[in-house]
């Protein structure tokens, strides 16, 4: 179970008093600039030792510029608030990484692509979203792409269904469309405008989904590519021979290995990245238990949702494919390939944001 006691959120407590204060633009006291200035979250915090005096009073004004349109952007997303944790991650990792980022755009002479991995119900598109709103609030123009917007169209993985019958749901490798990823991305980076970014749309073919329509981008200063498995590396074989659940059978192990092997097209896109954040469930399975609660949700509030049975299966089919037990590590752990990483405990909290290596 989650930490949920008076001792852990004194600090959290804290920092949503002094940042209410600060939106109200009621005046702070110097202990109140100090205790901002020294917030942290979890144990060797990436952004500590970077908020100099001049970056925590930037960050006060920021804060007032951006929190109420940030929270009416979750509203519109229909996303579930929590002040005092939406106010946690706010300060101690959307607006620290927003300026890294900013600070690294502004190093390079062409836009930066930064990648967001995580599994169903992490945050990502989320982050995605408050990200841009602190980055254009900075004046840096970001567009944000999913890795869905790159499906195959209905009918191409109609045809690759026929070739794969494994590949029932859209997802796995081989179901996205990897050369016009690289094509559109290319063109936003050497800032080839306008560029047309396909966007899918899950509701269309009755539920199996189609590419909707291109939209047109005349300027993208960061783009932001997210997805649930955007950076993840092909693993040697061996890591297959004892394989977690639900990898149980030899079709499924058979499964797993060619979606490994798949994962080697994929590499020219992620080598494009600039910049990976991972979210890390501090236990995977809790995007089990994700997923059934938004599932349940849907039910409860009158529209169709897939029955627990449902989502047990939906979610497992993903294990078998890329199962996060077998390809997470190396990420989480490689500071080569991953920049930044933030877990997340069962509530979704946010309780550690680190560099791997550290």
């Amino acid at each position: 179970m989650g930490k949920d006691n008076s001792k852990v959120n004194m600090p959290k407590h804290r920092l949503v008093e002094i940042v209410k204060r600060l939106i109200n633009y009621t005046p702070i006291s110097p202990a109140d600039s100090e205790f901002l200035m020294g917030y942290k979250i979890g144990e060797n915090y990436a952004f500590a030792g970077r908020i100099c005096p001049e970056l925590s009073d930037s960050k006060k004004q920021v804060i007032r510029g951006v929190y109420h349109r940030i929270w009416q952007r979750l509203e519109d997303f229909a996303i579930e608030k929590n002040e005092t944790e939406f106010i946690h991650s706010l300060w101690g990792l959307w607006l620290p990484l927003a300026w890294e980022l900013l600070a690294l755009y502004r190093q390079k002479s062409n836009p930066l692509l930064l990648g967001i991995m995580g599994l169903q119900g992490t945050g990502k598109t989320t982050t995605a979203e408050i990200l841009s709103v602190i980055l254009e609030y900075l004046g840096v123009y970001c567009v944000a792409v999913s890795l869905d917007d790159f499906y195959k169209t209905y009918g191409q993985r109609q045809i690759l269904a026929q070739m794969d019958p494994r590949l029932i749901w859209r997802g796995p490798p081989a179901t996205h469309d990897v050369s016009l990823a690289i094509e559109v991305l290319s063109r936003l980076k050497r800032r080839q405008y306008p560029v047309a970014i396909p966007r899918f749309d899950k509701s269309l073919v009755g539920g199996k989904g189609d590419r909707a329509f291109f939209e047109p981008i005349n300027r993208a200063d960061i783009i932001i590519l997210e997805g649930w498995f955007v950076g993840v590396r092909p693993v040697p074989e061996k890591e297959f021979d004892n394989p977690p659940y639900p990898i149980v059978t030899q079709e499924d192990r058979q499964f797993a290995l060619d979606c490994n092997r798949r994962l080697k097209e994929y590499l020219p896109l992620w080598g494009m990245i600039d910049y990976l954040v991972v979210f890390n469930p501090e236990d995977y399975r809790y995007s089990l238990q994700w997923r059934q609660e938004a599932e349940r949700k849907m039910r409860l509030g009158g529209k169709t949702g897939m029955t627990e049975r449902e989502v047990e299966e939906f979610v497992y089919y993903f294990w078998k494919a890329l199962h996060p037990q077998i390809f997470l590590p190396l990420l989480i752990n490689d500071p080569q390939l991953t920049q930044l990483v933030v877990n997340l405990d069962e509530y979704r909290r946010v309780t550690a944001v680190y560099r791997p290596g550290t």
